[in-house]
């Protein structure tokens, strides 16, 4: 295993859009079989999603190399990243970053110094495949893929700053919570809303980084990879199910 590769992240530098699906179920058996449908990324939510460390590492495992997993942390706590990144995953997804500090600083937690402030001891987990990768600690910070959410007003007003900080590999606007700031809550569709998101991503791109959103609306998803977005989430496990089951209930209705 080669500590600094990171095949999602090098697909950002690209400019090709990178289609992903939302694991919301905290499920390994669920995560295995989402890996087999072709997506490039998977999200293990921990944000909302039932997942712990164990649960995060549990699918992880599930997953392997038939997609990428991208990990998202309930927050951006310290402690929280560190155990993630030594359970083994590369790619991580912070929510509610609103200020250039805060971005900053969740830089700083992803990185090894001098760089950052990473603890060491991946020699003892996954991530070193428990230090059978004897140039883990060297190669690392070059593998991680740091993903951070812009999702609220104030976020949008520090983005420009966000964007300048090294480190940041692409920004995820997510509209759900940006709508409900903007006083259209449940109504990401807006078009208030919609027109602030289109300015997010095209100013995200613009200043060189891989900007990212979810939506299920097929018609908005087919927009957003014409704007050449980098990393587009098309729904989750939960979605997937619900549609899936309804869908043969109602064949046979009546």
């Amino acid at each position: 295993m080669d500590a600094a590769e990171n095949a999602f992240k090098a697909g950002l530098r690209t400019g090709k859009t990178q289609i992903g699906l939302w694991l919301s179920l905290g499920e390994a058996t669920t995560a295995e079989l989402c890996a087999q449908a072709g997506f490039d990324w998977l999200v293990i939510d921990a944000e909302h999603g039932p997942n712990g460390l164990r649960d995060i590492l549990a699918q992880l495992r599930a997953i392997g190399s038939a997609a990428h997993p991208v990990v998202r942390l309930r927050n951006d706590d310290r402690a929280l990243i560190k155990q993630a990144l030594d359970v083994g995953a590369k790619t991580l997804l912070l929510p509610m970053i609103d200020s250039v500090e805060q971005a900053r600083e969740a830089v700083r937690s992803v990185l090894y110094p001098p760089l950052g402030v990473r603890g060491i001891g991946a020699s003892l987990a996954r991530a070193s495949l428990y230090g059978t990768v004897t140039d883990y600690l060297q190669k690392a910070n070059d593998g991680i893929c740091l993903l951070l959410q812009v999702e609220s007003l104030a976020a949008l007003e520090a983005l420009d700053g966000i964007l300048a900080l090294d480190g940041v590999d692409g920004v995820f606007v997510g509209p759900a919570d940006l709508a409900a700031d903007m006083g259209h809550i449940g109504n990401p569709g807006a078009a208030e809303v919609q027109a602030r998101v289109v300015d997010a991503l095209r100013r995200i791109r613009a200043a060189g980084k891989a900007a990212g959103i979810l939506t299920g609306d097929l018609a908005l998803a087919r927009s957003y990879r014409q704007m050449g977005v980098e990393f587009l989430a098309i729904g989750s496990d939960v979605g997937a199910l619900n549609a899936g089951l309804r869908a043969m209930r109602n064949g046979l209705s009546g």
